[in-house]
């Protein structure tokens, strides 16, 4: 089945916080302890998120990729420090969408919505999976602490 993109609601943080909970487990298990990542509960992940929309929803941009009606991942997209950038601040997708294209879908929609800004996002250093996927996107390091 195709993933379908739309913009994301407030009714769809329960589901975004699972889905945050269980990438960042996938994505981070080898850089950060396992203890110290589910000592954040998908629950607490999910009322930190309801609030950073409620606040930041006329100037940021939340996008869902769904999935036979399900929230599988998401993207999260504003301001960077530098006024004219945007920053990709997140994109997430539930561990077995790795591979499918889901990833892929968020990054073109992403890009098209930053199209002629600079566009920061952030990766750690040790996470060469998700630097892999940037790269392959056209992404560059750029020495950023």
């Amino acid at each position: 089945m195709t993933v379908l993109l739309r913009p994301g609601t407030l009714d769809d943080m329960p589901a975004l916080g699972q889905v945050f909970y269980r990438s960042r487990f996938a994505a981070y298990r080898e850089i950060i302890a396992p203890e110290d990542l589910e000592a954040v509960p998908a629950e607490t992940l999910t009322a930190w998120w309801t609030e950073r929309w409620t606040y930041e929803r006329n100037t940021h941009r939340f996008t869902v990729a769904e999935r036979d009606g399900r929230l599988v991942a998401f993207t999260y997209i504003g301001p960077d420090e530098d006024d004219d950038a945007l920053q990709l601040y997140a994109i997430h997708l539930e561990p077995e969408e790795q591979g499918r294209g889901t990833g892929r879908a968020l990054m073109i929609d992403a890009l098209a919505y930053m199209a002629g800004r600079p566009a920061v996002l952030w990766v750690l250093t040790d996470n060469a999976r998700t630097r892999r996927f940037y790269d392959g996107g056209g992404g560059a390091p750029d020495g950023g602490k």
